[in-house]
Parts: C-alpha cells; sequence; structure tokens
C-alpha cells in the first residue's frame, strides 16, 4: 500500500502549529508499520534547507506557472518538494507576510499544493504512484477535488485539524485554478459564495478524519461546525467521517531521554522531577520552593485556548499560593494582562511572550500542572505531553482534551483512571473549580505521586494511531 501526505508544514523543518507535529511523527511511523508513505510539501526555504538530497523529478507549466517537482529524504520518510521560487521563496510565515496579511496568490499556492498530489496520483513520478491520497487542512483541501475531476485514480483522505481555519477566496479565482466550472456549487466547493477549499476536502475525499472522536462528533453540531455541520453530518450518517488520535512522538517527548531537561526521570524515578522544577523557577524569576505548585502555560495566546479564563481565575490560584509560568505569544490584549500580572506579583508569576521549543520542555519538565482551558480543541498535543511528563493536565472538557484525560474524582482515583482535572464550562469560576481540586490533589504527596504514575503509564504512542489509519486505508482500497 502506497500514501502519500499532502500538508504545509512540517516538524522540526518548519513548525506553525501542531499540523507540523503530526506530520512530523505519523509517516514514520507509518513506514515502521510497513505502510510505503511519502510526503508532499511545498519547497519553502526552511523545508528547502533540510532537505540535502533532493533530485529533479520533473519539470511542468501548470496554471500556477512553472514548478519543479524533488524528491528527497528527512528522518528516513521520503519527501517531494514543489519548487517554485515565485510562490514558496518570501519572508514570513508559510501563508501571510511579516506584517501577518495573508499573501494575496495563496489561493495559487495551496490549488498548486493538492494539484500537484492530485497529479502524483496519476503518475507524475513514474516510478512510484500513491494508492491513497491523504490531505491535511485547508491547505491541502483542493487535492481531493483534483482527484475528483480526474476519475478518481486513488482514494482519498482528508484530515480536520482546525475546522475554523477555511481557506476561503473569491469565487473569480475558479477561473485561474483549473478545475470544472460545475465544481463550484453547494454541492461542491462553493461556501457563501466564496470557494473553500476546506469544503473541497469535505465534499470531495472519500473518507473525513477528524483528530479525535469527540472532535469528529462536535463538529457535526452548530456551535463547532462554523457552517460546515449539515455537510459533516450527513458524512457521519453515510460511515464517511470519524476521529483518530493524535499521537506523541517519543524521540522528542521523553522524560527519561529528553536532553534538554536539567534531570531525565521515568515513571518511576518521578521525584527527579524537582530539580526541573527548581531550575524552571530560577529561569522565571519565581520563588524556588518545592512545596508549592507550580501551574504552566505553553500555548498561542488566543480566546479560543481559554487563556483569558486564566487571567481571570489568576488571583485566585495565586491566594492558594500556587505560582504561574507561561510561555507564548499571540492576542496583545493577552500578552499585556499577563505581563502586568509577573510585574504586580514578583516570585509567583513569570512570563515569557514569544515561543521557544526548548524552552517548551523545560516548562513541561518543570511544572506540576499543565493548564488548557480550551473552548475547542480538535486534539491538542500539549496536555499528551503534559502526560508524558507527569505533568498534571487541567483541561476543559472538548475535543482531544475530553478524549485524553480522566478527572481526579474519587471514583476514578478508585478505578486508577485519574490523570488530571477536568472542568466542563467555559467561564472562570468552572475553572477556578478544577484549581481548587488540583490544590486538595497536592496537599495529599503519595496520592499525588500514584496520579503522575497513572498519566504517565498511559500509551499516545503514534503506532496506535498508525494502526488505525492503515485499518482506514484498507477498508477505503
Amino acid at each position: 500500500m502506497q500514501v502519500l501526505h499532502v500538508c504545509s508544514e512540517m516538524f522540526p523543518l518548519l513548525k506553525t502549529g501542531g499540523l507540523a507535529d503530526v506530520i512530523g511523527a505519523l509517516p514514520a511511523a507509518q513506514i515502521a508499520g510497513g505502510v510505503d508513505t511519502r510526503v508532499l510539501l511545498p519547497s519553502f526555504p526552511d523545508i528547502r534547507k533540510g532537505i540535502t538530497d533532493a533530485q529533479v523529478v520533473t519539470r511542468r507549466d501548470t496554471f500556477a506557472g512553472p514548478m519543479t517537482l524533488l524528491y528527497g529524504h528527512f528522518n528516513g520518510v521520503g519527501i517531494y518538494l514543489i519548487d517554485a521560487p515565485h510562490l514558496y521563496e518570501r519572508p514570513g510565515s508559510p501563508y501571510h507576510d511579516t506584517n501577518l496579511h495573508s499573501y494575496t496568490d495563496n489561493v495559487l499556492r495551496f490549488a498548486l499544493l493538492g494539484w500537484v498530489g492530485s497529479e502524483l496520483a496519476c503518475g507524475l513520478d513514474l516510478f512510484w504512484q500513491p494508492d491513497v491520497v491523504h490531505a491535511h487542512d485547508w491547505h491541502a483541501g483542493l487535492a481531493p477535488a483534483y482527484l475528483a475531476a480526474r476519475g478518481r485514480p486513488a482514494k482519498s483522505v482528508f484530515t480536520v485539524h482546525n475546522l475554523a481555519y477555511q481557506g476561503l477566496f473569491y469565487a473569480k479565482h475558479m477561473a485561474e485554478i483549473q478545475l470544472p466550472g460545475e465544481f463550484f456549487n453547494m454541492h461542491g466547493l462553493e461556501f457563501n459564495g466564496q470557494i473553500s477549499f476546506l469544503k473541497a476536502g469535505l465534499y470531495y475525499s472519500d473518507h473525513i478524519t477528524a483528530v479525535s472522536p469527540t472532535y469528529a462528533r462536535e463538529i457535526t453540531e452548530s456551535q463547532y461546525g462554523y457552517g460546515m455541520e449539515g455537510l459533516l453530518t450527513q458524512r457521519h450518517r453515510e460511515g464517511r467521517l470519524s476521529g483518530i488520535l493524535n499521537g506523541v512522538d517519543e524521540k522528542i517527548w521523553d522524560p527519561a531521554h529528553d536532553l534538554l531537561l536539567t534531570a531525565a526521570y521515568d515513571r518511576d524515578s518521578v521525584e527527579a522531577k524537582a530539580e526541573n522544577k527548581r531550575q524552571l523557577q530560577i529561569a522565571m524569576g519565581l520563588k524556588v520552593n518545592d512545596k508549592v505548585p507550580l501551574f504552566a502555560v505553553v500555548s498561542r495566546l488566543t480566546s479560543q485556548k481559554g487563556l483569558d479564563l486564566v487571567l481571570e481565575a489568576l488571583p485566585g490560584l495565586l491566594e492558594q499560593g500556587g505560582q504561574l509560568a507561561l510561555l507564548g505569544a499571540g492576542d496583545p490584549v493577552l500578552q499585556e494582562g499577563f505581563l502586568a500580572a509577573a510585574a504586580e506579583h514578583p516570585g509567583q508569576v513569570g512570563v515569557q511572550i514569544g515561543y521557544h521549543e526548548a524552552f517548551s520542555h523545560r516548562i513541561m519538565g518543570g511544572a506540576d500542572v499543565i493548564l488548557v482551558p480550551s473552548r475547542f480543541e480538535p486534539c491538542g498535543l500539549t496536555q499528551l505531553y503534559g502526560l508524558k511528563y507527569g505533568t498534571l493536565p487541567l483541561v476543559r472538557r472538548t475535543g482531544g482534551l475530553a478524549d485524553t484525560v480522566s478527572d481526579c474524582s474519587l471514583e476514578n482515583l478508585a478505578d486508577g483512571l485519574a490523570s488530571g482535572f477536568v472542568f466542563e464550562d467555559s467561564n472562570a469560576l468552572s475553572l477556578l473549580r478544577a484549581i481548587r481540586r488540583a490544590f486538595v490533589l497536592w496537599s495529599r504527596p503519595s496520592l499525588w505521586r500514584y496520579v503522575q504514575r497513572q498519566a504517565m503509564s498511559m500509551d499516545f504512542s503514534w503506532q496506535v494511531a498508525a494502526q488505525s489509519y492503515r485499518e482506514l486505508y484498507q477498508r477505503l482500497i
């Protein structure tokens, strides 16, 4: 079985979010499981630098201009690159310029990504053709549409990592992207009078997956469906929508072998975590004290992530004697709010604006509780890292958070299922109640250690997800 992933980023070559972590780990896990898997990416400068053995496969003149298809390897995975400097060699992120304005030709930049994915299924590389084209998020959403236009030479899977990002473009661009005009209707890629790359993926793919079972159900509801809930409900009824939980790349996230930590530890030596906490407290300007619980946030600072609730609940957390360490960037109002809290509560609140992959490991290894109070969360990787590192997640019951964290209720403690703290309602009062439960458990050190070991023994390896995808591909073929 030959599988092609079509996507826009891949860790550690280029990362703006969790999608990169998935593509950085899933293909390798699939190869280890016996699936012949390759990845197609735009040749963004950071990606191109990391593929040192790239060779020319073919050259084509396309609707988006000339492009060269390259093929090389990264970490044992075969990588196709769409080399089109006029489209991809730019400063800023893959999606917008340094002023955060979306590139005006994104419609062509990412239509070409989908088109090349489809053409590989039609023999663009004479020596390798996928049986399944697996497209990820709106950037690759046109791949299933191009496959449909070409008579479906391969089966297609479309994975929703975040339904909120839809890839919307003016209808006039239909003339530029080489798809049949009849595809632009409500039973196609038209959405409120615009082209939706996301809807193209949802409508034309043979199967849709979401990155957790709960999120797969949630996106069929109006609260989470962003106008796509009708289509998704229909797909769900047809058995063409399912949820497969993301995993953790254990080569990168493993406290027993993490060289970014001061002290390595595992579930049988979790006491060694204390030295990481001490170093984190020093690094964040917090009072060094192993007797108080250290809560942490590692996140984009957005309302989706519920970080405004953390600001609102922060006085209650500090009154109980807790500390907060935050690493993140985003909404300027939230940034200013957390910086003001750090200035007002020196020694109790430490804030670092920005994102540093290495420092996120130090926070995960040193904190006692990781806060993930999201309003919605397709899967969430932060809480999975927390479980792996014995840093108990405190989460809202939504999406992948609901699927991965079990509350420290008396019943769950008795049944050996407890792994963190879960709250229901998206408000500061509900969050504060969960924080209070964390303090109660903290006051019982032996019970805290018991829950830490439970959390660290959970299996969220990519091998589990890889097997689920393999079974899905086999059903489609």
